[in-house]
């Protein structure tokens, strides 16, 4: 396992103290080191700031602000002490890969700091820039509200990530409207995060990075080209709802209880040329805090067996499925023939759903953990969040003691301050204890995973689940619009491998033996689309032993990869991904329901090498019978170009083996 390493590049500081009088006649520029984007400070009255593109305005009135209990409010009629400028040029190194094992950080840096003793920093990257606010206050402060409002020059193109609980209790699965800005009044909101088509042609995508301590980021529309922030407020009052939900009875008038010494979280801008460039941005990760952990060796990133989509529903066995060992040892054995790392005991192994330490009588885990280990797969299990909450180390000892390999926390709903740090302690017992943490239930990636490199994914999407009781909400459109918006933050637990599959017309809602909508080549082309260091096998595998040809090329997939290179893509409409493994590339094309036809330019490939390369394609009858797909072998080499045809809602894929 690759672990952080100590920063080694280029980090160079230029202190100018300037009179106050200075700042306040003109802006304080920051430019990105190859000068593709430009940030536009100015403090006079409250601190706002624009961002340019070459010489197109992409943000043209941005106010930061944070107001802090008995404080002065920061960030407005501040008088700055002075500004200093700092270049980095490094390399960061994942310890799980997701995207690619090295990570370019070059960025220039921005520090205004105040009178008061506060200061902001701005960071400018060739695509994106952020900023964070820092306090120094002796002890701990309430923050009442932050100030994030972003103007637009035009009424631009949005996929705004619907929300509607006012409290913001959500599972955070957004469905993304295609709508423009000025469409989304003050009683709106939408969850991160928030894609920007500018006029200039330029993409954005608006979020955060290093959340700890704090209440997660909504942005609110106005009516018009702005949009402003909204926080949870801290809870006082809570009741259970049935054995899971929040019931929020009382919350205090602050959005925050913390140290008054500290950096906030990074308020932060993507910025792309064209929507495939947004593919390759890193920059949640790159302005993460780093790793924490000291020994990662024991992080196995992998594919899961996974129980709960296709309802234990296995056939062709002698003895009645269910959650009962001969199943799960039944997991275990089709998890071993194809070489998949874990199974997974999803809701129901316990005797109840709060008593997470005592498994139902049918189930004995240390049995089938003992019987994972001669095939060596390992078990993961499910939990509820507030009995994991409540009793965390003895839950956690005990998962260790049996040889658990990890744990499936779920149902969270929530975004607030306390719930944001139940992830970190979340995480960082479970490191103690050697346990992976898969987040549902959960809100968007910040980059958490780069601190505590056991997050192996989260779920925070509208994934394949929603076929068990919904037509109309994880479709092909959908499934190719969530690469340019969700999956850009981090790990996506999107949860692939339908092997039931159903065009438009066919398809039809059935909760114990569900389909998807799309060619089955749209489902297996996820497995190099989709990030997640933790990847299901979301159907039966007796579905999955009926069809081994197919199957065993969906094994061959890694979770992690060397390189990642985007080729094509439009959001809502298509993408296609390359990426490298070792010695060998992965490529997947997904489309809409519209067919497509597009010509892949080889020029990523290692030069004078020729690959063997194994196609999984659209049948020629996948437009009738989605199921139907073809296998097909080719030699390919750097410079060739390669064209492709994709059903409608279909797929394509290829492995590509250096000879």
């Amino acid at each position: 396992m690759i672990q952080n390493k100590p920063v080694k590049g280029l980090l160079v500081w230029m202190c100018c103290l300037f009179y106050i009088n200075t700042f306040s006649q003109s802006p304080i520029l920051l430019k990105s080191p190859g000068n593709n984007l430009t940030i536009e400070v100015n403090t006079k009255d409250s601190l706002s700031w624009k961002l340019i593109q070459k010489n197109k305005t992409l943000l043209s009135h941005a106010v930061a602000g944070l107001d802090i209990e008995n404080k002065p409010y920061i960030g407005f009629n501040e008088q700055v002490k002075s500004v200093e400028k700092a270049s980095k040029n490094d390399i960061i190194y994942p310890t799980v890969a997701m995207r690619q094992k090295a990570i370019r950080d070059i960025y220039n840096e921005l520090k205004i700091t105040f009178k008061s003793g506060n200061a902001i920093i701005f960071r400018a990257y060739d695509n994106g820039v952020a900023y964070r606010w820092v306090t120094h206050f002796k002890d701990s402060v309430n923050v009442k509200n932050e100030i994030v409002d972003y103007a637009f020059p035009e009424n631009n193109r949005v996929f705004w990530g619907i929300e509607e609980n006012k409290q913001f209790l959500s599972h955070f699965e957004l469905l993304f409207k295609d709508s423009t800005i000025a469409s989304f009044s003050k009683e709106q909101h939408c969850g991160l995060p928030l894609y920007v088509s500018s006029a200039s042609g330029a993409k954005m995508l608006l979020t955060e990075a290093d959340l700890l301590d704090y209440s997660n980021l909504f942005f609110f529309g106005t009516g018009s080209n702005k949009i402003t922030s909204g926080f949870p407020k801290v809870i006082l009052k809570e009741s259970l709802v049935r054995d899971r939900g929040t019931k929020i009875e009382k919350t205090a008038d602050y959005i925050a209880r913390t140290s008054g010494s500290r950096p906030f979280p990074w308020r932060l801008v993507m910025v792309a040329n064209e929507d495939k460039d947004l593919l390759e941005n890193n920059l949640v990760f790159q302005l993460a805090s780093p790793n924490v952990l000291t020994n990662t060796d024991w992080i196995l990133p992998g594919k899961v067996s996974w129980d709960w989509w296709n309802d234990n529903n296995i056939y062709g066995v002698d003895f009645r499925p269910g959650i009962n060992n001969q199943t799960y040892k039944y997991y275990i054995d089709f998890a071993s023939r194809f070489g998949l790392q874990y199974i997974i005991l999803d809701e129901g192994w316990t005797k109840t759903t709060w008593d997470i330490t005592h498994p139902r009588d049918s189930i004995d885990v240390p049995e089938l953990v003992a019987y994972g280990k001669t095939k060596n797969v390992g078990v993961i299990l499910w939990a509820l969040w507030q009995p994991m909450d409540k009793d965390m180390e003895n839950v956690l000892s005990t998962y260790a003691e049996w040889g658990v390999k990890g744990v499936k926390v779920d149902f969270m709903a929530r975004a607030d301050q306390y719930m944001v740090n139940f992830y970190e302690r979340l995480s960082a017992n479970a490191a103690r204890h050697h346990l992976l943490v898969d987040l549902h239930g959960a809100y968007k990636p910040t980059g958490l995973n780069r601190r505590y490199p056991n997050i192996l994914s989260y779920e925070g999407v509208r994934g394949l689940e929603n076929y068990k009781w919904s037509d109309d909400e994880a479709t092909p459109p959908h499934e190719v619009t969530l690469p340019f918006t969700r999956m850009v933050l981090g790990p996506m637990d999107f949860t692939p491998g339908a092997m039931r599959n159903a065009t438009k017309r066919d398809f039809h809602i059935n909760f114990d033996a569900p389909m998807s909508q799309g060619t089955r080549a749209h489902q297996v082309a996820m497995y190099a689309v989709y990030e997640s260091p933790l990847q299901m096998l979301a159907d039966n595998p007796s579905n999955y032993l009926r069809d081994t040809a197919c199957t065993g090329y969906i094994a061959a997939f890694p979770t992690t990869w060397d390189t990642t290179v985007a080729l094509e893509g439009k959001i809502k409409e298509y993408v296609v991904i390359a990426r490298k493994k070792g010695n060998q590339w992965f490529i997947g094309a997904m489309t809409n329901w519209s067919p497509r036809d597009l010509t892949l330019h080889l020029a990523f490939l290692d030069g004078n090498r020729k690959y063997k390369v194994k196609i999984l394609s659209d049948g020629i009858n996948a437009d009738r019978f989605a199921e139907d797909y073809r296998i097909s072998y080719a030699e390919w080499a750097k410079g060739q170009e390669v064209s492709i045809h994709m059903q409608p809602g279909g797929g394509w894929s290829a492995i590509l083996t250096e000879e």
